[in-house]
């Protein structure tokens, strides 16, 4: 029995919490990848332009973007737990509606209104709850947590194309989703735990205020721009890998592996970055994620032998995997912890609003220019804009001395 005063915060209770919540997420963010994976025989079964068959991607991203708005807000003021049953039943009725979509307005629907909305728990949501349970070790926590959506990366593609080939990739999205609601809901009752808040002026309380040089509205407004860019910049081979391999001839089966493979990467890059971030700070290892993927990107522009692309999706999926939990890390330094489920929520909201308009914006440039280098060199240069903030920020946090 834990004495009276026992603080959980970096306890054994706090890893089981990190362990579950990364098996949960697992689960959960198949709805990130499932359509990346699908969109060749989507895109074929509908007569749909490239443009027109990225719109459920990027209807579910809109929908992630914005649910972690919410779910952020009730994980601020009801915990996890009743987020996540909601997340459990709106993605198992997203797979399945999405399953029997006569139209691809419908099916994109289901993945934005319904997938999109469950699966925006796993990440600003679940971060920031987990954020509370950590004060020494937060960084490598987030990330670890975080790396639920790269794991899930790397395990879903192969075998959600295994199965749209046996079983067409209707039967896969109704399997999927019945899964997810089977495997979901016993995990979401373990973490029913709250924390009880801080007592005031304990360590790692409360934001450093001023200790990035800008104030905190101008803090939300610059991270947002920059995880909006460095997004737009990510998704193009993220999204558009498979359907890249097709359009060379190596067929949809090696781009999910080559997919498979930068995210299996990119959970290292994560957790690395995240031990990282506890000795550096979050905002110079950004910094470095954010270089290292644009020159990962521009790699692309000039080799596309099969080889080379696992060579270089390999690269990008160890330069950029740590990039996205520096912003919750960043967020969760500088603003109040009791807000932050609904910060960190806006700030992510605004990495997959780029996201969405990225995989989008990518089919449209290929459409247009009828030529993927074309969408590669768009998204370098939204990587350099990201770049501009981030180091932006890097000479503020230098010009202004430190809190305690």
């Amino acid at each position: 029995m834990e004495p009276r005063d026992f603080d959980p915060r970096d306890s054994r209770q706090a890893w089981t919490r990190l362990a579950i919540s990364l098996a949960i997420s697992t689960i959960g963010s198949v709805g990130f990848w499932s359509f990346v994976v699908a969109l060749p025989a989507v895109q074929a079964e509908f007569g749909a332009s490239r443009a027109e068959a990225s719109l459920p991607y990027t209807l579910t991203m809109v929908g992630f973007a914005f649910g972690g708005v919410g779910m952020g807000w009730l994980v601020d003021r009801l915990g996890l737990m009743p987020p996540l049953v909601i997340a459990a039943f709106a993605i198992a009725a997203g797979f399945i509606a999405a399953g029997y979509a006569p139209s691809l307005w419908l099916f994109a629907l289901s993945q934005g209104c319904l997938i999109g909305l469950g699966t925006s728990v796993f990440f600003g949501p679940i971060l920031a709850d987990l954020s509370h349970w950590f004060v020494r070790r937060r960084g490598l926590a987030i990330t670890i947590c975080s790396s639920g959506n790269y794991l899930a990366g790397t395990l879903w593609p192969p075998v959600l194309q295994h199965f749209i080939e046996t079983s067409g990739w209707r039967a896969t999205h109704i399997g999927a989703g019945l899964f997810c609601l089977a495997a979901m809901l016993p995990l979401a009752w373990w973490l029913r735990a709250r924390l009880p808040p801080l007592a005031p002026g304990a360590a790692g309380q409360g934001p450093q205020k001023a200790a990035i040089g800008v104030s905190p509205g101008a803090l939300v407004v610059l991270l947002s721009i920059a995880g909006f860019a460095c997004c737009v910049a990510m998704s193009m081979p993220q999204v558009h890998l498979v359907a890249y391999c097709a359009d060379l001839g190596y067929g949809p089966a090696r781009g999910a592996e080559m997919l498979s493979l930068m995210l299996g990467l990119g959970i290292f890059s994560r957790v690395a970055s995240g031990w990282l971030a506890d000795r550096i700070g979050a905002v110079s290892t950004l910094l470095i994620g954010s270089t290292a993927q644009g020159a990962a990107l521009f790699l692309y522009l000039w080799f596309d032998t099969l080889a080379s692309l696992y060579v270089i999706s390999a690269i990008f999926g160890l330069f950029q995997g740590g990039i996205i939990p520096m912003y919750t890390l960043i967020t969760r330094e500088y603003f109040p912890p009791e807000k932050a489920g609904a910060t960190i929520g806006f700030v992510m909201m605004t990495t997959l609003i780029g996201m969405a308009v990225g995989g989008w914006l990518s089919g449209w440039v290929f459409d247009f220019s009828g030529s993927y280098r074309m969408a590669f060199l768009n998204g370098l240069l939204w990587n350099l804009l990201n770049l501009s903030i981030v180091g932006f920020l890097m000479t503020r946090r230098k010009m202004t001395p430190a809190m305690a």
